[in-house]
């Protein structure tokens, strides 16, 4: 037993060589969301910008995510696309990295610290904190696109991927991935940092903290259903590459964790530089 496919054009509309695509369409929904999270955090005192400040970090993001997500995919993922500069740029034909999205978006963070004079955990926690719908958006991209689907199953929710060579039913783990890693996770890391601000034990880097070890947490687990890239397969032992660093954001996680427990709590608003 199956549940049909809900086939919809990866094209939301098209007019002439120009085309909309819901996978690019999710992306800029997640950001436009993400901006007013973070817009919401200005206003809270969290996030120690102004309205220029954060379209410059919004940028420096945009920037970074698309590089980071890039790079880490053709060296990691699929590295014959190495042999070819065009190849290696086509972001179009697909091939993206989270794991080197974050990577990328945390440079940015880092210069966007120093160009600002602000923390960098008050970055970061943004960028942990205001990700989590840009992360349900583009699993339903993955969906729509019917890519990144789950290994074979019995289950009664199976589908049947029209890309699939082997037609046969498999896990929505894409689905999955939009609940654990959008509304999940976004759910936990705004839980935490409120219980925090309300207890009295917040500090800039619980949001960032949350986020690393949550995210790893849901997605090895996510990955057991997720199917391997075919490129790649399993690794050593079983797990998946998604799983390896997944696995490295834990222990980055846990190692902000000690260092992040070693500060003392914080009131806010944080200070918003004033142009000197």
């Amino acid at each position: 037993m199956t549940i049909p496919y809900p086939e919809i054009p990866p094209e939301l509309i098209r007019i002439g060589p120009v085309a909309v695509r819901w996978y690019g369409l999710m992306y800029v929904l997640g950001f436009i969301v993400g901006g007013r999270l973070a817009r919401k955090r200005i206003r809270d005192g969290t996030l120690p910008l102004d309205e220029v400040g954060l379209d410059t970090f919004v940028t420096a993001l945009f920037i970074g995510m698309l590089i980071g997500a890039r790079l880490v995919y053709v060296t990691v993922y699929d590295r014959t696309l190495l042999a070819s500069p065009l190849s290696m740029i086509a972001v179009w034909k697909g091939g993206l990295s989270f794991h080197g999205a974050a990577l990328g978006m945390t440079v940015a963070c880092l210069w966007m610290a120093r160009r600002a004079k602000v923390p960098i955990l008050s970055l970061t926690d943004a960028l942990g904190l205001c990700a989590t719908p840009g992360l349900a958006f583009g699993r339903i991209g993955n969906f729509i696109n019917a890519e990144l689907y789950g290994r074979r199953t019995d289950v009664p929710w199976a589908m049947v991927f029209p890309t699939d060579p082997d037609g046969v039913p498999r896990h929505p783990s894409q689905l999955y991935e939009m609940v654990g890693e959008g509304i999940v996770l976004g759910l936990l890391t705004w839980g935490i940092e409120a219980r925090a601000r309300a207890q009295g034990w917040w500090r800039p880097g619980v949001g960032s903290v949350v986020f690393l070890v949550g995210y790893g947490v849901i997605r090895i687990l996510v990955e057991f259903t997720r199917q391997p890239d075919a490129q790649l397969g399993f690794l050593p032992g079983g797990i998946t590459m998604g799983q390896l660093l997944s696995t490295l954001m834990i222990v980055a996680g846990l190692a902000m964790a000690a260092f992040v427990a070693r500060t003392p709590p914080r009131t806010v608003p944080l200070a918003v530089p004033q142009p000197g």
